[in-house]
């Protein structure tokens, strides 16, 4: 069935997040010489005892992860990775447990980091062994450069043609609003004092994830309290909110549904809803890091403030706001034009630190170039030996068949609409058009070719 050579394969979790910086990573490595493959991490998972070896590159180190890379791996794969959470973060030290094992760490070949605060930061596990760190920038900062972000002038003015001057709300709640109800942080027995953590947990301790998940929990309940009143104070502004695509919608939905002039919606990427607003509201959201990127204004609502679980850095480049008042005066002194842009001398001090290619090459070319430096356009290791590469097959092939099962299962994480959920069926035709698009922007991806090669998998290679 995995009939295509590959050289690169780029797997997504979340598509709205993270399609079209990964299109444009794929485009760039195919236009550069590599065969790439791309698509739903689940699939990716499924067909990779069936593909030819190939550099993988991983989202994360976590340990809930290290027995996919592992097998991967064995396989006869190399694995590169970046931490896709790794730029906004909580600041306690327990982050470290959380988002990285010592066994997870030690595969990737390579790391490639945001900026040099996260290089920094990996240096500093205590699991790091020395695995070769480039500081490349992600491909995610590439689509908010001014020679790039041009792709969404069309959704951007359909945008405002049909929701003129908005606010938008950017919520970041998975771990007290997970779509899979058994992934939120804390599970707690409705009829006793007793809790357990959930696998969204695995490394923090019981007590911080505890804390965690009733901070978190304060700030949705703050949350659904203030739509209501941003409704009422603003009548005559859309508000538009974007839950996290991991966050049940339909919560949302639910408390907006007698409410004039607002709406949950989740279509396509954040940045064309973040050059459109007028001001963004957000509590330790990444869009506001875009959003001071993009120049445009953005509200940090913060009703309790704890240092060791709040996401310092969007915050430090938003206003603040610690009660409805305040919020409310801050949005009004944006939206009648009395207050702009945080310190512009602060916002480049930031950047400078945790954002390596605001200009320059593209993080794409950094990435892809750093691979072909290490020697992988140009040869590849053979397959790992017999021994390795069958348990690797047995135990990929067999983790499948679980998540196969697992996918009828409607609360399992793998289920069927949680993976509709985060990646929605998209065809190669438009994957197509939005690399040709970007490459009349950049002047730059001629006869790249993209084709369905399974079940939201494609290939992306320069056409012969």
């Amino acid at each position: 069935m995995y009939k295509h050579s590959a050289s690169l394969i780029v797997p997504i979790e979340n598509q709205v997040r993270e399609l079209d910086a990964k299109l444009l990573l794929a485009a760039t490595a195919a236009e550069k010489g590599f065969s790439v493959i791309i698509g739903s991490r689940f699939y990716i998972h499924f067909a990779l005892p069936h593909l030819p070896p190939s550099v993988v590159i991983a989202k994360s180190m976590r340990s809930v992860s290290s027995v996919t890379l592992d097998l991967t791996r064995r396989l006869g794969h190399d694995v590169v990775a970046w931490d896709e959470e790794g730029l906004v973060r909580f600041t306690s030290p327990e982050y470290y447990a959380w988002r990285y094992s010592k066994r997870a760490f030690s595969i990737p070949r390579c790391l490639f980091c945001w900026g040099q605060e996260n290089a920094d930061f990996f240096k500093s596990y205590s699991g790091y062994d020395g695995t070769p760190i480039y500081v490349t920038g992600n491909p995610r900062m590439d689509l908010l450069r001014p020679n790039v972000r041009s792709i969404y002038s069309n959704e951007v003015d359909a945008i405002l043609e049909k929701y003129g001057d908005f606010i938008l709300v950017n919520t970041n709640f998975s771990f007290a609003n997970n779509f899979v109800e058994n992934l939120n942080l804390v599970q707690s027995n409705p009829n006793s004092d007793k809790y357990k953590i959930s696998r969204t947990g695995r490394g923090l301790s019981r007590s911080f994830a505890k804390g965690m998940g009733d901070h978190q929990q304060k700030i949705f309940s703050a949350f659904r309290e203030l739509v209501p009143m941003l409704n009422a104070q603003f009548p005559e502004k859309t508000i538009v909110i974007r839950p996290h695509p991991s966050e049940n919608h339909e919560v949302w939905r639910n408390i907006v549904r007698d409410l004039k002039n607002v709406h949950v919606l989740h279509e396509g990427n954040v940045v064309p809803w973040l050059i459109a607003c007028e001001v963004l509201l957000h509590n330790g959201c990444t869009t506001a890091v875009e959003a001071a990127v993009l120049e445009k204004p953005a509200i940090a609502y913060l009703p309790v403030r704890a240092e060791s679980y709040d996401y310092e850095l969007p915050n430090s480049l938003s206003h603040q706001a610690q009660t409805t008042q305040e919020a409310m005066k801050l949005l009004n002194d944006v939206v009648t034009g009395r207050l702009g842009l945080t310190s512009q001398v602060d916002r480049e001090k930031i950047f400078d630190r945790y954002l390596a290619s605001m200009d320059g090459d593209l993080a794409c070319d950094r990435i892809v170039d750093t691979l072909i430096d290490l020697g992988y356009l140009d040869k590849f290791n053979p397959r790992s030996d017999i021994g390795n590469f069958l348990v690797g097959w047995i135990g990929m092939n067999g983790r499948t068949l679980l998540q196969r099962l697992n996918m009828m299962r409607p609360n399992s994480r793998h289920s069927r609409a949680h993976h509709s959920h985060r990646f929605p069926n998209i065809t190669a035709t438009a994957l197509t058009a939005r690399i040709a698009q970007m490459g009349t922007l950049l002047d730059r991806f001629y006869k790249i070719q993209v084709k369905s090669i399974s079940d939201h998998i494609f290939s992306v290679n320069t056409a012969a």
